[in-house]
């Protein structure tokens, strides 16, 4: 049976989690998550930490996938515009090992994994553990990036089931 490794990205200016998931058919193998913390400083400086981290984590596990969450509208547009240069920074740290990126919108990993698109961080917290059959919850933001790997294996599984592979929109 053929792995696909999937990792998982959920952006931030600040905090960025990542999950990374193995999948064996329908079954989902937990690799790795954590969070990569931004340093204090200038913006630049953050995203190039976002830059490199992200870059060492594809270095070290080698995902043949990216799935990512998308950029949803802040109430400040300032902060949206933040997320969005977080978002890209991470995006094209992936470049270099040839790993389709795939987006997803949060309500629509959150529907995925929870069942419903307004569940809150602890209730996708608590179905990343039971998913996955962690001993523990991960840290919010790597739950979330758990949560972004798995929704895209699922929806991977869904399409390939009902004949619609291509179905999936990705971004490169």
């Amino acid at each position: 049976m053929t792995r696909r490794r999937i990792l998982g990205i959920d952006p931030g200016s600040r905090l960025t989690g990542f999950g990374v998931v193995d999948f064996y058919g329908d079954k989902a193998a937990y690799i790795a998550s954590g969070t990569v913390r931004s340093i204090d400083g200038a913006f630049a400086d953050r995203l190039r930490q976002i830059f490199e981290s992200v870059g060492s984590i594809v270095d070290e596990y080698r995902p043949d996938i990216v799935s990512i969450e998308s950029v949803f509208m802040h109430k400040n547009a300032g902060s949206a515009l933040k997320l969005g240069q977080a978002r890209s920074a991470a995006i094209c740290a992936t470049f270099r090992h040839g790993a389709e990126v795939f987006e997803y919108a949060p309500r629509e990993i959150k529907q995925a994994i929870v069942g419903s698109g307004a569940a809150s961080k602890e209730q996708v917290q608590h179905m990343v553990v039971s998913l996955l059959s962690l001993d523990g919850a991960p840290a919010p933001d790597a739950a979330d990036a758990l949560a972004a790997a798995l929704c895209h294996g699922h929806q991977r599984r869904l399409h390939a089931v009902l004949g619609t592979g291509g179905a999936i929109a990705g971004a490169r």
